[in-house]
């Protein structure tokens, strides 16, 4: 067993199971634990997933969502203690890897297609 195979059994203990099928263009919710003193609360941010980059341990999501016409992006790495759960608000249709044109975008033009076109529900399958 060579020390790449090693190295990558060590961090599977670490990986979280429970994280839901986040394609790059879905709007989600992030619920990120923030530490205060002793005390500990649980913050939502909710945007667009414009990108998705590493693998195992060490990837990392970037959110984007706008605030007083004001772009905020943030940077999480998915398999963190610090992140609580993922929630998927709705489905978005994108073809690309990555969404950073939305940077640009301003008002109607920033929307994404609706994923759902002619389905019933929301699957967590890439359809």
């Amino acid at each position: 067993m060579g020390r790449q195979q090693i190295l990558e059994d060590i961090n599977a203990e670490s990986l979280k199971t429970d994280i839901p099928l986040l394609c790059i263009g879905d709007t989600i919710k992030v619920h990120a634990r923030i530490v205060e003193g002793e005390k500990e609360r649980i913050q939502i941010f909710e945007g667009v997933l414009i990108s998705r980059k590493g693998r195992g341990i060490g990837e990392m999501i970037t959110v984007r969502r706008v605030v007083d016409n004001e772009g905020v992006e943030r940077t999480w790495p998915i398999n963190s203690p610090l992140i609580a759960k993922f929630e998927i608000v709705r489905r978005g249709d994108a073809r690309r890897a990555k969404l950073y044109f939305l940077r640009d975008r301003v008002g109607k033009s920033r929307r994404l297609r609706d994923r759902r076109r002619g389905m019933k529900h929301v699957t967590t399958d890439k359809a």
